[in-house]
């Protein structure tokens, strides 16, 4: 059986710079260098992602990180204060409200979610706790 002695994410920007600057004080994370490899990112939960520059990055159309909040607007409102966008999706699959905030208004379908983009595109997202 495979036995693995650690684990943990990863994902790339085509920036690392502007990536460390958005993580880091936009988002508010703990931000620590790792030479030319890349940053890790220390999530509210402890956990850590590796973020790495790609040259030829393609950014992920789906949702790489999620951040639970316990107030969802006055979360986006906040991140919309920072110059953050998160009206990204407006068809009819994500339906919005103004802020860009998905209100399903019922539990089974999951909680109101909200998605912008990092500084390279990647898709991330505000949810309701």
């Amino acid at each position: 059986m495979f036995t693995a002695i650690d684990s943990f994410s990863g994902f790339s920007v085509d920036d690392l710079d502007a990536a460390r600057e958005f993580y880091a004080t936009t988002l508010g994370l703990q931000v620590a260098s790792d030479g030319d490899m890349g940053i890790h990112l220390t999530l509210p939960s402890g956990a850590e992602v590796f973020v790495y520059a790609k040259p030829n990055h393609t950014p992920a159309s789906f949702t790489i990180l999620n951040f639970v909040v316990d107030d969802i607007d006055a979360a986006v409102d906040e991140l919309n204060a920072a110059g953050v966008q998160t009206k990204i999706y407006s068809d009819a699959e994500f339906p919005t409200d103004a802020k860009g905030i998905a209100r399903p208004g019922n539990p089974e379908w999951g909680p109101d979610i909200a998605w912008f983009r990092d500084p390279a595109g990647n898709v991330l997202a505000v949810i309701q706790a």
